[in-house]
């Protein structure tokens, strides 16, 4: 930190959520940090702790410093290191993501496994307005387009290089299928090394963009009509240096143990879907026809199942799950993926053949002959299945489990009060006359155009008892 000349350092750890969260000290302070000497009131974060037990303390994980590549306003360095939550009496705080994502850890490493993941995480790029982000694309873009179609290529180098900077081994960065939308693949590394770099790399993106007067956003479905925001992530089992998914004899050189951990991610795969789908959002998504998994199956060269097996053999064996997007917390989702995966190697779950054909073109009589199940519909439902899930359950511990399930409830009562502007543009003018919604679609299309406060809208209802003899309202 002397060599680096790092005025400030930010102690970072995220909530049960995955919103980043932090305590910025001065550089006579990283002596106290650094032996977990710094405390914050765990009360006032998302599924902590009560006001009554609300002090936690931070201790650092070294081998996660980073210098941002970017100064304060005063050109002074800030840096940044992720903390493990504690509390008082020196116990890890059992809310804690990162360390429910430890004793999974530690549990695949008692069985001489360590998981490896990389993930696709997609992002879009919105124009801001007066400060305030917008669902307007600054470009017109398509898969694989360039410039000048392309107008964030220059925002995604400046992306690129800011990651680079943190330690990143960026492998590819490309425009994805939607106007404004975008990928940016990091090199896959050990489980807890990866969900780090989740968080981290929605950290540098969401800042460049703001940089750069763009607002971006990891909602999952922001645009109605187009593609959604995915992470699919790649995950392999090694023990030293051997992938354990990779059997050079076996039908597809794939390992009794690779079948066996996709099994556990099918036979669970209900179980974690709120955990890495978590908004109600995300299920905007999970829909037929935008490439997104509804269906709980696993392929090879198939890209409509749930689970995926890309061609690469050897040391580069692994599976794809195809449904996580990037809102979920990197630290819970990685967990419960590789404890269902875990507990299909014990327990043997066979994940029976693959589906080499495109679900999304079966109908639904096909489906069920083939016994292919569905992921939950909505978050209610998604929530449901966790709930009945006792493995994710106990790999999240009772506290996660209750404060996240009782966030998702809320989240959930809230939307389903929600007037929705689908419902007032299809419902408003059922029972109007002929014209009147017409008037109410362009009102409508007004405010949406103007950005600001509708036109009074006037819709008069036709009633026969204050009619004139012409038949007009009144």
């Amino acid at each position: 930190m002397e060599r680096e000349k790092v005025k400030f350092m930010r102690l970072q750890f995220t909530d049960i959520l995955g919103t980043i969260k932090n305590v910025e000290i001065p550089d006579r302070q990283f002596e106290e940090a650094l032996d977990g000497h710094i405390m914050f009131d765990g009360s006032s974060i998302e599924g902590f702790v009560r006001i009554e037990e609300s002090d936690m303390y931070l201790r650092p994980d070294l081998t996660t410093f980073r210098v941002f590549p970017w100064s304060g306003p005063a050109g002074e360095k800030v840096a940044r290191i992720i903390c493990d939550i504690y509390t008082p009496e020196g116990e890890p705080f059992a809310g804690c993501p990162r360390m429910t994502l430890k004793k999974v850890i530690a549990l695949a490493a008692a069985k001489n496994y360590q998981m490896k993941a990389g993930p696709e995480a997609e992002f879009f790029l919105f124009q801001t307005r007066n400060g305030v982000p917008t669902t307007e694309s600054h470009d017109a873009a398509g898969y694989f387009d360039l410039s000048p179609v392309d107008q964030g290529e220059d925002v995604r180098r400046e992306i690129v290089l800011a990651l680079e900077a943190m330690g990143f081994h960026v492998e590819a960065a490309h425009h994805e299928v939607a106007p404004g939308q975008h990928e940016i693949d990091f090199r896959y590394d050990d489980v807890l090394t990866t969900a780090d770099n989740i968080s981290t790399f929605r950290f540098v993106v969401k800042n460049v963009a703001i940089r750069n007067g763009l607002h971006a956003t990891f909602m999952p479905k922001p645009i109605y009509g187009i593609n959604g925001s995915g992470m699919h992530t790649h995950m392999s089992l090694f023990s030293s240096e051997a992938n354990l998914f990779y059997d050079a004899k076996a039908p597809r050189q794939l390992s009794a143990a690779c079948l066996h951990y996709i099994g556990g991610i099918l036979r669970h795969a209900k179980g974690f879907c709120a955990i890495t789908n978590p908004l109600v959002n995300s299920y905007k998504r999970l829909v037929p026809g935008y490439e997104a998994p509804t269906n709980i199956a696993w392929s090879e060269k198939n890209r409509s199942p749930l689970v995926r097996v890309p061609a690469a053999r050897g040391t580069s064996t692994r599976i794809e799950l195809r449904m996580p997007d990037p809102s979920c917390n990197p630290y819970l989702a990685l967990a419960v993926m590789l404890r269902s995966g875990l507990d299909g190697i014990e327990k043997k779950i066979d994940p029976g053949p693959p589906v080499n054909k495109n679900i999304f073109e079966m109908s639904h009589r096909e489906r069920r002959h083939l016994r292919i199940d569905e992921l939950p519909g909505s978050l209610s439902e998604a929530v449901d299945e966790l709930e009945k899930d006792d493995l994710v359950r106990h790999t999240l511990g009772e506290h996660t489990f209750s404060h996240f399930v009782a966030a998702k409830r809320e989240e959930w009562f809230d939307y389903i009060k929600h007037v929705s502007r689908w419902e007032v543009r299809r419902d408003l003018g059922v029972y109007c006359r002929s014209g009147q919604s017409a008037a109410i679609e362009d009102a409508l299309e007004s405010r949406r155009l103007g950005g600001g406060t509708a036109p009074f809208l006037k819709i008069s209802v036709f009633r026969p008892d204050l009619a004139d003899p012409g038949g007009h309202a009144i």
